[in-house]
């Protein structure tokens, strides 16, 4: 990646815009999206600007420009729609540390805008390093269809009950409450104007610890013959759940970056003249810690056998195959 995403806090922090015509009108209208105090810089303002102003949701400094104006900002914005007089801005903004983007200018911007499908406080946001905008377009026409509307409304009540959740559920318990609650009933609810009944589903599920948990504590992951794009979405979804995933030299390394960044990884290196015993002791020892795990393979042996005799509950999530992996093979190697 040549740019890296992340989140700003804006709250009670300020964004300054330099310039007063429509360009810095756009990204206007971006930031009062947020909780920043925004700081327009132009000797003159377009009339949406000028309203805004006036309505005191902006404020407007008209004096010349100097770099202590772009001091103790979270983000400036340089967008007068004049080559020359960015270029110039923008010096004046890097002499005084700020983080600055500049319209139409890749080459002269420290900070890249994205894409942005709004569901607050659910955020997702679509780059493309700047080489593609229409795709980032694209995209984000396909995440507003998926995400429903009102999904961040649903967050939010998510946010007020967490909390609770903590006091009364172990770490492992609120992981799987969180996914029962955006992948059951709760969301149904929601999804159909049921604010209130989705509400209690969830303050039932916690006072209760019943939500429908999975028996499975382990999962049998297949990645075909080891790629990353021959992942199915349950073999994603699993490695996103997982605690602990187990994974041999078979397994392309790029797969191991669709897991949660917080999951324990161990590798079992029978190349290495590890005893097969060995890693069956490991998987089985953390199941019965009541972690969740991910036995990830491509077409190596695997424990099943092991887990049927420690009595361990267990799935199989074969891979998409490939030519050469056929069905009778991977039953095979399972």
């Amino acid at each position: 990646m040549k740019t890296f995403p992340m989140f700003l806090t804006m709250t009670s922090r300020r964004v300054v815009i330099a310039g007063g015509g429509e360009q810095a009108a756009q990204k206007c209208r971006l930031m009062l999206k947020t909780d920043a105090h925004i700081s327009l810089l132009a000797p003159t303002l377009d009339p949406e600007l000028a309203d805004l102003h006036a309505a005191g949701k902006i404020s407007w400094d008209k004096t010349p420009i100097t770099a202590a104006k772009f001091a103790d900002t979270a983000l400036v914005f340089i967008a007068t729609g004049c080559p020359g007089v960015d270029s110039a801005l923008h010096a004046l903004a890097k002499q005084a540390g700020a983080t600055v983007n500049v319209v139409d200018r890749p080459d002269l911007c420290d900070a890249i805008t994205p894409s942005i499908v709004d569901r607050s406080p659910v955020v997702v946001a679509i780059g493309t390093e700047g080489t593609a905008p229409v795709l980032a377009r694209q995209i984000k026409t396909r995440m507003e269809e998926i995400l429903e509307p009102r999904l961040g409304d649903l967050a939010a009540v998510v946010g007020r009950l967490r909390d609770s959740a903590a006091h009364r559920l172990q770490p492992r318990q609120r992981r799987d409450l969180w996914r029962w609650v955006f992948n059951g009933p709760a969301r149904d609810a929601h999804k159909r104007g049921a604010e209130r009944e989705a509400a209690q589903l969830i303050k039932d599920a916690i006072a209760t610890g019943d939500f429908g948990s999975d028996t499975a504590t382990v999962a049998i992951v297949g990645a075909g013959p080891g790629a990353k794009d021959l992942m199915t979405l349950r073999g994603v979804q699993r490695l996103q759940e997982a605690d602990v995933i187990f994974y041999d030299q078979s397994v392309d390394p790029q797969i191991l970056e669709l897991a949660r960044r917080d999951a324990e990884r161990v590798k079992l290196d029978h190349a290495g003249g590890w005893p097969a015993h060995k890693g069956e002791g490991l998987l089985i020892a953390a199941a019965r810690q009541g972690k969740r795990i991910v036995r990830l393979t491509a077409a190596h042996e695997v424990e099943t056998a092991a887990l049927q005799a420690a009595d361990i509950p267990f799935e199989i999530v074969p891979g998409v195959l490939t030519p050469q992996v056929t069905p009778a093979r991977l039953a095979q190697a399972m």
